[in-house]
Formats: C-alpha cells, sequence, structure tokens
C-alpha cells in the first residue's frame, strides 16, 4: 500500500501494524516531515514500513501496489490529472484508490473572512498576482478525471461536515498550520497579527456557540476507484488471434 502525504507517518505506521503479509510506503514532498517519519518509525522496529521523499506529481513506481490511499492531502495540489495518471500506473491490475480531500465550498465562510482581510489596505500588498492555493473540486467536476485517467469509479461523494474548534485559541491554531499559502506570504513578525484579523473577521460572521465552541463548516470529497483488470487485445468484439509460428528454414 501506499499513503500519499504521509507527514509525520503516524497514521501509515498504523496502517502497517495491521498489514502483515504486505509492505506500505509513505511518501511526502516534505523532506522535514519524512525525516520526522524515519526517526519515529525506524525500519528494524517497522519493517514493512518505509518512507520516501517524492512529490505526488512525480510517482517514480510501476504496477506496485495494490491500494494507494489519502487522506486530506491532494487538495493541495491544483492539477490532478498528473497525479491520478500515476496513481493509475502504479497500481496493480484491479488495484484502488481511496482518497478523502478538501472538497468544493470546502471551509467558505473562513475563505469569504480571508478575501475580505486580505483586500485590505495593510495587507493587499502582499497578495499580488496571488491565486486561490488549493484545488476543490466537486463530484461532477471530478468524476471526469478519474474516467480520464482510467479508473472505474466505485463509489465519489461530497460529504459536508462540522469542524468544531475548542476556542478561539484553537481556531487560530487550526489557522496557523493549515492556511500556510496565505500565512507565508506574510512577514513572520506580522503573521500573528494577520491571524488575528482573520479571527476577528470570522466571528463576526460565525459566532461561538454557548459553550464558546467555534464551528467551521468544512466539505469532504471522498472516492474510491478501481483500475481495470489486463483484458486481451480485441477488435468488434473479437478477441486476437496469432497464426501459428513458421518453421525455421
Amino acid at each position: 500500500m501506499l499513503d500519499i502525504g504521509c507527514g509525520d507517518g503516524k497514521v501509515t505506521a498504523e496502517i502497517a501494524t495491521y498489514l502483515k503479509a504486505g509492505i506500505v510506503v509513505g511518501i511526502d514532498s516534505s523532506e522535514e516531515m519524512i525525516s520526522l517519519a524515519n526517526e519515529k518509525f525506524p525500519s528494524d522496529a517497522y519493517p514493512n514500513l518505509s518512507f520516501l521523499y517524492q512529490d505526488a506529481r512525480k510517482l517514480s513506481f510501476y504496477q506496485k501496489f495494490d491500494v494507494v490511499f489519502s487522506n486530506a492531502v491532494l487538495h493541495w495540489v491544483l492539477d490532478h490529472r498528473p497525479v491520478l495518471k500515476g496513481i493509475y500506473r502504479i497500481l496493480k491490475p484491479s488495484g484502488q484508490v481511496v482518497v478523502q480531500m478538501g472538497g468544493k465550498g470546502n471551509a467558505s465562510k473562513v475563505v469569504e473572512a480571508v478575501n475580505e482581510i486580505i483586500k485590505k489596505v495593510e495587507w493587499k500588498k502582499y497578495f499580488k498576482n496571488f491565486s486561490f492555493p488549493y484545488g476543490f473540486y466537486a463530484p461532477e467536476e471530478y468524476e471526469p478525471r478519474l474516467q480520464e485517467a482510467g479508473f472505474v469509479v466505485v463509489s465519489l461523494e461530497l460529504k459536508p461536515k462540522d469542524m468544531i474548534h475548542e476556542n478561539e485559541e484553537k481556531f487560530k491554531g487550526w489557522f496557523r498550520t493549515t492556511w500556510l499559502p496565505y500565512l507565508h506570504r506574510i512577514p513572520i513578525e506580522a503573521r500573528e497579527k494577520f491571524i488575528n484579523a482573520i479571527t476577528e473577521k470570522y466571528l463576526q460572521i460565525n459566532s461561538p456557540d454557548q459553550k464558546g465552541e467555534i464551528h467551521t463548516g468544512i466539505q469532504r470529497l471522498e472516492f474510491v476507484a478501481r483500475k481495470q483488470k489486463l483484458t486481451p487485445m480485441s477488435f468488434s468484439g473479437c478477441r486476437l488471434r496469432f497464426a501459428p509460428s513458421l518453421p525455421v528454414k
């Protein structure tokens, strides 16, 4: 099994404990995360587990895995075509890909608050030529991409969920670790002020509940797709027939 976007390897390692007969490989485009994963889950303690630095758009394997898995990662990629083609290539015949990622409309109220703040004079200078950095798709947009890559779609749906932040500081912590394409544009010394401005704007529209918890509506695009089995080549529904070998003179 391959885990795309394994991060620190925690989930990948847990999967490996259930998969006694096969191997599990985790990949990530962050060298820091791969170093951390290898440190936390060394090969001598997890002999069926390994971690590699690799970009999801440039997968280097070929028909190696029965299952490809990815959780809350692929929305960081805008163009999924090279990712899906790569996944198809590395799967064995009849292999499956199982993915959960942000979908269309994900955290839309947060996006509204962010868009309001980055238009303000204090911040707009940091967002010249900036475009929305996430690939959030609807099922009807995504199904043609899966089919184009060669997959048979088993299931594909958009699932709304309620993300609950215990308090204002927890909300800020989530923004701090998740909305990096925005934060990386802001000088380090101004980032907390930016996060505070986003939080204040968001809470003007979405007040905490009676417990003081802050709710964020998110959308998850989840799908399972299968690589088709290889079948004998045919024309007009008839199998190709090859003439018997001629004797060598």
